[in-house]
Parts: structure tokens; C-alpha cells; sequence
């Protein structure tokens, strides 16, 4: 009887990794990858809370930060609970989105913490830091181990090339700027900057109708007339001195969240109308100026304060705005695009934008400045931009059209953003100083 061999078919089973690679993920993680996940997304949440309710800026109360807390823990607790249960790419992804995040909001502790050492949630805000790192390099790790093995190499590398540039999409439109909208709600110029006015001031401090506390410094006038120099002790400081030497009062402050003065930054400029307000009240009681004869000059955002404070304050009797650009959503769709599909990933990014700002900042969008320029006449009303600075300064043209004389704007080509003093400072002295002697001289 002769033997008969039987031949086994070789085992199909395949080991986990083997599946997860062939199918491109996994229905679940592993143990330790979910473990750094929840972990980095705890560490987030926590400084979150942290900023928000437990250590709020000075000057307000955790009460005012409720919004900006409960959003975003809803949305990193929702996060930490699905990632298990997500695809491998998917789980990579969402790990580097949470990093990515993490490191934007690490970016506030680190940026206070090498200009006026760690203080507040500046502690949790460092762990939120490291934290981005790991989960960045743990989603990029998770996207390399479930990445696909099978099929044809070139459909394999198109895939992931589409892949690529829809990520690269979503990180632009998307990630992007919900990072920079936290990032200017949370950070600003942490110190008074140098003092290089060159004349005598005084230092000095108002309360805004929201009870902040701002600080700055006043060139008292010496010809009964005074302007409000915005944003901030940093920038307006040359157009102070040269409005100072025409013998004009001038005022810098510190706004709200920057400095020494209280509250949360917003550099979007959302509620720096109140800060202008409050500028307003405190010369209309200064000695040395006539309660009818005060202006106000703005660089970039502050331009933008101005022709809002302007259009809903009749105290304010001229402004300058240099500069001014787009704060919100609704100005923004007013810039021109190239094509369809860049003005359609504009609006979706600037509307991304406008929605972060408002959950971080606890406020709704301001109004579109188009509409609101309109207001400011019989009042003079100057505008100063640089169209081709890329700044969105091609927005005034419309922001003329739309106001009401007396108005006008000057156009300098090659000045870059608020340079038009650097680039023409004869020219610059000559407009806006005869501009405020025209509207504030008796």
C-alpha cells in the first residue's frame, strides 16, 4: 500500500499588524497609543479650564469666560472618547490635529514665560506644550503604521498624494485658523515698551465702561486740541511726536490685555472700541483740552477702532485710520481673490476664523466697518493705505465709497503696512497735521 501524502494549504491567518496594515487601519488602538491620546487631550483640557475659569485675565470674571471653556472641553472630551473607535488614518489625523492645537495654545505660556517669567496658568500651559509634541509625533507614528501596503504602487502613492493635499487644505483652512484665533485672543505685548517720545508726559490710567483698568502715557496739549494715538505705546510713538511738536495732546494706552493694562487681549480689536470710548471720557476732562476738539489716529487694527468708535461716539471730532484692513468674516469677503476657488477657501478659512474668535473671545463678530463709515460725516475722515502692502488695505477704497464727505484717502504705493510715515515722513506731517489743524484748530 503505497502512502499518500495529503497536502496542507498554508495558514491564512494574519497577525494584527498585518491586518491593520492590509485594510489601512484598525478598528481599534492600542493600548498604549490610546493611553498618550487621552493623556496629551486631558492635559489640554485642563489648562484650558485653567485659562478660562480657574485664572481668568485680570480684571474680569470667570463668569465672562464660560463659552471659551465649555465649547472647547466638549470638544477635546469628545475627541479623547471616539479616538479608540476611529480608523487608523483617521486616529493619526485627529492626534495631529490635537498636537497641533496643543502647541498653539503652549505658544501663550511660552511666549509670557521668556518675557515676564511663568506666572498663572503659564504652569499648565507648558504641559499643553509638551503634550502638542507627543501627540504630533504619536499621530505622525499611528499614520506611518496604518498607512496601506496592498494594491498597485502607483494607485497606493496617488492615494496618499490626494491624501496629502486634502490635509494640506484642511490644515489650511481649517487648523490654521483656529490656532490663530486663539493664539490673538490669548497673546499680546506682555511689557511697557521703551519710552522714545522726547517730551515730557505723565503716566496715567482710566476705567472702561467694562471696569477694566488701562494704563498709559499723556503729552499734556498746548493748544487746547488732543488725539488719541492707537493701539498700544509701541507704534503710534512717531506720529506722537510729531502731532506733540504742533503743540497737539497726545495719548498712548496700553489696550485692553496688553501691557499693564487689565483684561483679556483680543488683537482683532473686538472690543477696543470701548477702550476709545474710555480714552474719550478721561481728555474730555483734562484742563488743558477743549471737550470739542478731539481726534483720533489708528495703525492697522487701531484704524479699524477708529472708524467704529468714530461711527458710534459724535465725541470724536477727526480720525485718521492707516492701514485698516478686515476684523471679521463680513469684511473679509469683501477682499478680491484671484478665482472662484481662492475666494471660496478664503471665506471657508475666514469664516473658521470669525467662529474661533468668537468662542475664545466670549463675543459675536463686530459689525462690518463697510457699513458703519457711513456714520461718521459731517466729521472729516481720513484714510491711509498701502493697496499692494497685502494687508487687505485695498479695503479702504470701499470704506471711501461708503463713507460721506468731508473724506479722503491717500494711496501710497511701496509704503508696506502703517509705513506711509517711515517712507514719506515730510509728505505724512504735511497731510495729517494740516488734516487735524483743518478739524481741531479754533
Amino acid at each position: 500500500m503505497s502512502a499518500t501524502t495529503i497536502a496542507r494549504p498554508a495558514s491564512t491567518r494574519q497577525t494584527p499588524a498585518a491586518v491593520e496594515t492590509a485594510a489601512g487601519a484598525r478598528p481599534g488602538a492600542g493600548r498604549r497609543e490610546r493611553a498618550i491620546v487621552r493623556a496629551g487631550a486631558a492635559v489640554l483640557a485642563v489648562h484650558v479650564l485653567d485659562d478660562t475659569l480657574v485664572q481668568p485675565p485680570a480684571g474680569t470674571p470667570a463668569t465672562d469666560h464660560l463659552v471659551s471653556a465649555v465649547v472647547p472641553v466638549a470638544l477635546i472630551v469628545l475627541a479623547a472618547w471616539a479616538y479608540p473607535r476611529l480608523r487608523g488614518t483617521v486616529r493619526g489625523a485627529l492626534a495631529l490635529l490635537l498636537g497641533l492645537l496643543s502647541v498653539a495654545v503652549g505658544g501663550e505660556a511660552w511666549h509670557y514665560t521668556n518675557t515676564v517669567g511663568p506666572s498663572g496658568d503659564d504652569f499648565t500651559g507648558l504641559l499643553a506644550l509638551a503634550a502638542g509634541f507627543v501627540l504630533v509625533a504619536t499621530g505622525a507614528v499611528t499614520l506611518w503604521r496604518t498607512r496601506r501596503t496592498e494594491g498597485h504602487l502607483g494607485w497606493r502613492y496617488a492615494r496618499r498624494a490626494l491624501l496629502a493635499l486634502g490635509a494640506f487644505v484642511a490644515v489650511s483652512v481649517v487648523v490654521f485658523p483656529i490656532g490663530l484665533a486663539y493664539v490673538t485672543t490669548h497673546t499680546a505685548r506682555s511689557v511697557v515698551p521703551d519710552n522714545a517720545l522726547g517730551v515730557p508726559y505723565e503716566d496715567v490710567q482710566f476705567t472702561t465702561s467694562d471696569g477694566l483698568e488701562l494704563r498709559g502715557w499723556y503729552i499734556p496739549s498746548r493748544n487746547g486740541a488732543a488725539v488719541i494715538a492707537f493701539p498700544g505705546r509701541n507704534g503710534p510713538q512717531r506720529q506722537a511726536r510729531m502731532l506733540a511738536r504742533h503743540g497737539y495732546g497726545v495719548l498712548l494706552f496700553d489696550r485692553r490685555g496688553e501691557g499693564r493694562s487689565e483684561g483679556e487681549p483680543n488683537a482683532w480689536g473686538w472690543s477696543g472700541k470701548r477702550d476709545v470710548f474710555a480714552a474719550i471720557e478721561w481728555l474730555r476732562h483734562r484742563p488743558d483740552v477743549d471737550p470739542g476738539r478731539i481726534g483720533g489716529i489708528g495703525l492697522s487694527v487701531g484704524g479699524e477702532m477708529m472708524l467704529e468708535a468714530a461711527a458710534e461716539d459724535r465725541r470724536l471730532a477727526a480720525v485718521v485710520s492707516e492701514g485698516a484692513g478686515a476684523r471679521a468674516f463680513s469684511d473679509a469677503v469683501d477682499l478680491p481673490a484671484p478665482d472662484p476657488v481662492a475666494f471660496t477657501l478664503g471665506a471657508v478659512a475666514a469664516g473658521v476664523k470669525t467662529g474661533a474668535v468668537s468662542v475664545f473671545a466670549n463675543q459675536t463678530p463686530p459689525h462690518n466697518l463697510k457699513g458703519l463709515v457711513g456714520r461718521i460725516a459731517p466729521r472729516p475722515l481720513m484714510l491711509i493705505a498701502d493697496p499692494d502692502s497685502g494687508h487687505g488695505e485695498e479695503l479702504n477704497r470701499g470704506y471711501l465709497r461708503a463713507a460721506h464727505e468731508p473724506k479722503a484717502l491717500w494711496e501710497v504705493p511701496g509704503a508696506g503696512h502703517v509705513g506711509a510715515v517711515t517712507a514719506h515722513p515730510a509728505e505724512y506731517e504735511r497731510r495729517v497735521v494740516g488734516f487735524f489743524d483743518r478739524a481741531l484748530r479754533r
